[in-house]
């Protein structure tokens, strides 16, 4: 039983705190981040597709994007917690809010981004991770957001490229919850994490992968 609980404890985004990670303690950021002040200036776009650490890690190696936060949306719960989210009775699926530059990089575009980097027709969770705080949402902030977001999974359940669905929900955004400290550029802090390794990163070069055009020339994995 012990082996079995290490086997899935090291494949799930479910994990505690690792603020005495030694490692994430001397590790030096290879991003610059910029201010909260510096990012009122962008658009923003929401999306939900299983753990928020690959996600976000996706999302900051496109052009045009100037930053990504994980957080919590969807749900009803104010001031979620990763705990109460990862119980699943949130209603809150673990999610990403972009910042963007709208003139070098489109809604559409991240919206292709977004399909590449996961299986789309997986209902309820990404590889490991199932359940509600693992489903897959499009948040879109206005109508012409959502009928991109529409218009594209009907070419993309068109297209034959999938045996089943396509699952993602299309769903109006709301508020969004900034997760913890810990949670944030994960990815960066814990390049040697086996999750990081054996889940994060394949999710992050099948995206590179397929449009190599939109990765910033420093951040292919």
């Amino acid at each position: 039983m012990l082996s079995v609980f290490m086997a899935v404890s090291l494949s799930s985004c479910a994990q505690k705190n690792p603020a005495t990670d030694q490692q994430a303690e001397k590790m030096k950021a290879k991003i610059k981040h910029p201010s909260e002040q510096e990012l009122s200036k962008y658009s923003q776009a929401t999306f939900a597709a299983g753990c928020f650490w690959c996600v976000e890690a996706v999302y900051e190696s496109v052009n045009g994007v100037q930053e990504a936060i994980s957080g919590y949306a969807g749900g009803k719960t104010k001031n979620p917690t990763y705990e109460e989210v990862g119980s699943g009775s949130t209603g809150h699926a673990e999610s990403v809010t972009v910042y963007y530059d709208s003139s070098v990089v489109n809604y559409p575009t991240l919206l292709k981004v977004y399909f590449a980097s996961e299986d789309p027709t997986q209902v309820n969770g990404q590889g490991p991770d199932n359940g509600t705080q693992y489903r897959s949402i499009i948040f879109y902030r206005n109508d012409k957001e959502k009928q991109e977001a529409m218009n594209y999974i009907n070419e993309l359940n068109k297209s034959g490229k999938y045996d089943q669905p396509i699952a993602a929900e299309v769903t109006p955004f709301t508020v969004f919850w900034k997760a913890e400290d810990y949670h944030q550029n994960y990815i960066e802090n814990h390049p040697d994490h086996p999750y990081v390794l054996h889940e994060s990163i394949p999710r992050i070069r099948k995206f590179q992968k397929e449009y190599p055009q939109l990765v910033k020339k420093d951040m292919f994995y």
